[in-house]
């Protein structure tokens, strides 16, 4: 599911609509002129900056790879990396659900650089209409098992004026060990549908493929068992063709929002 234009802000209160190849080019190449703040809630340092690109300004989210705190888990210093691979990996699948997001030079060196998505703060996962969002929820939790995200918390999936669904926060993406752990269980052992698992062949295709831009990009970002393990996700949910279902350990993450 692509989308063609996306809501983002080009200060905290002026919203904007802007087509999604002009918001990706700004993020992706735009002057980062100034820090608007820091955001206080993260266990890492995130700053709302402004990206300024052929006098267009908008509003993105900047995780400095020196503000990264380090886990015994992840390699340190690699979460900015995984934030783009969420992004390249959502985009090689076709399903718009990640924000433009690069790992580019910024006011506090090289991390990951992710356009803002205007959208209500009170609103996430557990106060959705689910049933409307039944498709993108969907893609979000097949999307979360190929990327074996640690930290699906409600507050990372986020809906726009036009009920695009948005994930955010995939610092804790890739790992080689099994790490799931999210709020989006409600299709847990249930049939993948048919659509999905179109996306999941191709997507696999392009995974074999060792000249493909998207397997290029991601060998920049990630260790070699990190993508082999990723390949191993895709064609074990091909194999199955079922949602998964929690595993034994930790399979949720708190706080749930």
């Amino acid at each position: 599911m692509s989308v063609t234009r996306v809501h983002t802000a080009r200060a905290l209160d002026q919203p904007v609509c802007i087509p999604l190849r002009e918001a990706t080019d700004i993020i992706e190449n735009g002057e980062m002129d100034d820090e608007v703040g820091l955001m206080r809630w993260g266990s890492n340092y995130t700053f709302l900056v402004n990206i300024v690109r052929a006098d267009i300004r908008v509003m993105a989210i900047y995780k400095p790879r020196q503000g990264e705190r380090p886990l015994w888990d992840f390699p340190d210093g690699t979460l900015c990396n995984r934030e783009t691979a969420a992004y390249l990996t959502s985009k090689a699948l076709g399903w718009s659900l990640v924000p433009p997001t690069f790992l580019r030079p910024g006011t506090r060196g090289i991390g990951s650089v992710q356009l803002f998505i205007d959208h209500d703060p009170e609103e996430h996962y557990y106060t959705f209409d689910k049933l409307r969002l039944s498709r993108q929820l969907e893609r979000m939790a097949i999307f979360d098992a190929i990327a074996n995200n640690a930290d699906r918390k409600g507050g990372h999936c986020l809906v726009d004026a036009d009920k695009q669904l948005w994930g955010i926060d995939h610092g804790l993406t890739f790992n080689a060990s099994e790490k799931l752990r999210t709020v989006i269980w409600d299709y847990a052992g249930l049939p993948i549908p048919a659509a999905i698992l179109a996306d999941l062949e191709a997507f696999c295709g392009r995974l074999a493929d060792d000249r493909d831009d998207y397997t290029r990009d991601m060998r920049a970002l990630l260790s070699s068992i990190e993508l082999r393990m990723l390949r191993l996700r895709v064609e074990q949910l091909l194999a199955e063709g079922l949602f998964p279902l929690p595993g034994p350990g930790p399979n949720r993450p708190w706080p749930a929002v």
